[in-house]
């Protein structure tokens, strides 16, 4: 299962566009209180997208909007990682 989820990452995530999305999820999480928490990984999803679109020139593929969306949830996922680390360091 985890060289799944390693293959996938490698193939479609586009770290750019998960670190602009890492940041924009960031700000959010931290200075935005108005959005709930469950809203941030649709944001960034579709944030990566759009970033991913105008990268490509805005050429609509499916594979560019794979990537788009992976790279958004990605850093999503990146961000409760160093969240989850930041605790387990404090204990």
């Amino acid at each position: 299962m985890e060289t799944e989820i390693m293959n996938f990452l490698q193939q479609y995530a586009v770290f750019p566009i998960g670190m602009i999305c890492f940041g924009a999820g960031y700000v959010i999480k931290h200075y935005i209180s108005k959005i709930p928490n469950k809203f941030i990984p649709l944001i960034l999803g579709v944030l990566g997208l759009i970033l991913n679109l105008a990268f490509n020139n805005f050429a609509f593929t499916p594979q560019i909007v794979i990537e788009g969306i992976a790279s958004g949830l990605v850093a999503t996922g990146g961000f409760e990682a160093v969240r989850n680390l930041k605790k387990k360091e404090s204990k």
